[in-house]
Formats: structure tokens, sequence, C-alpha cells
């Protein structure tokens, strides 16, 4: 089975990164990514991805990415579910980072791997 995909859009907001309880550095962003379509209305939806980084990946982004910071995201669809407070099952798809590609700003492009 092959579950790869790739992405590339903006940073909605800065990201924070935080930490395990087993000290592995962890990230979770939401990814603005245009469709290639206008809709009915003649406009360009856009689509926001909730991506998990982990380890040095998301140590790096953190450090070199901002909000409205254009990134590649190559990584793995994950799906998973929870009992939120109200004791109602929520489901959650997610992508689970393998690399990202920093494309915006003045330096070259540069890859944050696991």
């Amino acid at each position: 089975m092959i579950n790869q995909v790739v992405l590339v859009g903006r940073l909605t907001k800065d990201p924070e990164l935080r930490y395990t309880a087993d000290g592995a550095a962890v990230a979770n962003v939401t990814l603005a990514v245009s469709r290639h379509f206008r809709n009915a209305e003649g406009v360009i939806d856009t689509d926001f991805v909730h991506c998990t980084l982990w380890r040095k990946v998301a140590e790096n982004t953190v450090h070199y990415c901002r909000k409205g910071s254009i990134i590649g995201v190559m990584g793995r669809i994950q799906t998973r579910n929870y009992e939120n407070q109200d004791g109602k099952r929520v489901y959650v798809t997610e992508v689970v980072a393998e690399s990202v590609r920093f494309m915006g700003g003045k330096t070259n492009a540069w890859v944050a791997q696991e």
C-alpha cells in the first residue's frame, strides 16, 4: 500500500514547539493550500490541512519559519480518534510530516528531514 502526501502551502500562524514526556520535539501546524480551480462563484478555494512535525523537522521549522512562510511537506495521512470531555468520539485526519522544504524567503530552499 502507498500512503504518501506532498503539499505546498503557507503556514497560517507561527509554529510552536513543545516536547512530549519522553523529550521528543513536536509541532502542530496548519498549512493553507490553494486549489487549482475556481468554484462556481469564480473564487479559488483554500484547504487548511493540519500537519504534525516531529523531532528535528519540528525544531528546524519552528526556528526558520513564521506565519505566511511557504513550505513543502512530504509525509503520510494518519487518522486517529479520541473521546472529548462531553463523551463524544472525535475523529482527526492529519498529515504526519517526514520532511519539510522551506520554499519562501531570501535564502535557497532548505530541507528538514527526520
